[in-house]
């Protein structure tokens, strides 16, 4: 039902691999962005936020952050630091994580099947962040970032892809932060052929992150499409890259809550309001870091409690049912007066790879209460996305990051 077809990638060169490889421009704001391209030339992040490259008072958005970006990546191909495949190749993308390993298939997933509904989505995206990607993709006529697509896992693609990793990797690095990356060449027309076959018969897709760089990427081809009325629909411009991943091998973890305030309550009452609602235990200084769903950690008045939700607060609703729904309906909303998240100035989200720590220090520095979650499965997320929904804000956050830089995909035939 997918087409998902190889491509002409354009990659570091050897050697370079490391150094250019960067984490996905919109981890960082924009002076972390500035500090971590600081002493490294070939750093991807140069490309993808060229605004480091300018003088502060330059605006993030101005035209000219992105002719600087094309620049930047016109020069690294003329210098030689990237180099493109003579044919189209399909890749795979190993990230070693703590011992867990997880291998996606580098490809072009078409637009087509992002607007038919074969590529499932489950988040909504926000015009300002779309329109930025828009102009970076358009203006180097090149998708710099790898769209996170996920599959339900078959036999005969593990076979393939376990097969092409006894091949010596392309690349293979260990990045500041302990990741371990590989990079395999799939470049036998039986294998690329399989490939084609598998996907075409598989089903559904789903996209895991990167939703903004998604859709930015089928405006594009839209867009394209406009001004080339006689397309084919084989043109570059009508595939966005990705990076397919099993879903077996694939790990969510939790997306944690701060907030600011209690709604005018102290911390005694608020703790009585949740008494109704949740059967709640005093944890003391010890952390509580949910071990199911239907399990919440709070952080208050330098004190844990583990709140555990009772089956009335379930629900047939793949939506509802998921724990930040929970908490959102019948703590955040009701008690502490959020109504939306995504506006809220009285709340924050913490990724749970920056651990419960770091929910401990928001509470001591600028907020007051936190909330440990368990992580959103990612059968949760094909429940949600199959049955045409779409999950809170801040639902899931996926590790290892896929790096920027690695591989590209030129939209010029």
């Amino acid at each position: 039902m997918a087409k998902i077809r190889p491509f002409r990638a354009f990659r570091p060169a050897r050697g370079l691999e490391s150094s250019i490889a960067a984490l996905p421009y919109d981890v960082y704001n924009r002076q972390e962005a500035k500090q971590a391209v600081t002493g490294n030339e070939h750093s991807f992040l140069r490309i993808d936020r060229a605004e480091t490259q300018l003088p502060d008072e330059i605006d993030t958005y101005d035209e000219q952050v992105y002719r600087k970006a094309k620049s930047l990546l016109d020069e690294q191909i003329e210098k030689g630091e990237f180099i493109q495949e003579e044919r189209p190749f399909y890749y795979l993308y190993e990230l070693v994580m703590d011992g867990r390993s997880q291998t996606g298939i580098v490809a072009c997933a078409s637009i087509d099947d992002y607007l038919s509904g074969v590529i499932k989505k489950h988040e909504n995206t926000r015009t300002d962040k779309e329109e930025d990607r828009i102009r970076h993709v358009d203006t180097l006529n090149t998708q710099t970032g790898p769209i996170f697509l996920a599959y339900r896992d078959r036999n005969d693609l593990r076979e393939l892809v376990a097969r092409n990793k006894v091949e010596a990797p392309l690349y293979d690095f260990v990045s500041e932060d302990g990741i371990t990356h590989r990079v395999f060449c799939i470049n036998k027309a039986g294998d690329i052929e399989q490939i084609q076959a598998i996907f075409k018969d598989l089903g559904n897709i789903y996209i895991a992150d990167g939703h903004h760089r998604c859709a930015s990427a089928v405006k594009v081809g839209l867009k394209r499409r406009a001004e080339h009325p006689n397309y084919t629909g084989d043109e570059e411009f009508n595939y966005f890259l990705s990076v397919l991943f099993p879903d077996s091998e694939l790990m969510i973890m939790d997306y944690n809550r701060v907030v600011k305030d209690l709604n005018g309550m102290d911390a005694v009452e608020f703790i009585k309001k949740l008494s109704e609602i949740f059967t709640v235990k005093e944890n003391g200084a010890t952390a509580v870091k949910p071990t199911a769903k239907g399990e919440f950690g709070l952080f208050l008045a330098d004190k844990w409690y583990l709140l555990t939700a009772g089956e009335k607060l379930r629900s047939n609703d793949p939506v509802k049912n998921l724990d930040v729904s929970v908490l959102q309906d019948y703590v955040l909303k009701p008690l502490l007066g959020i109504e939306d998240p995504k506006t809220d100035k009285r709340i924050d989200f913490v990724g749970g790879i920056r651990g419960l720590e770091e929910l401990e220090r928001r509470v001591h520095t600028d907020m007051c209460a936190a909330f440990s979650l368990y992580p959103t499965s990612i059968g949760e997320l094909f429940a949600v996305a199959d049955a045409g929904l779409l999950m809170p804000p801040k639902s899931t956050w996926f590790e290892p990051k896929l790096r920027s830089g690695l591989f590209l995909h030129s939209l010029a035939d």
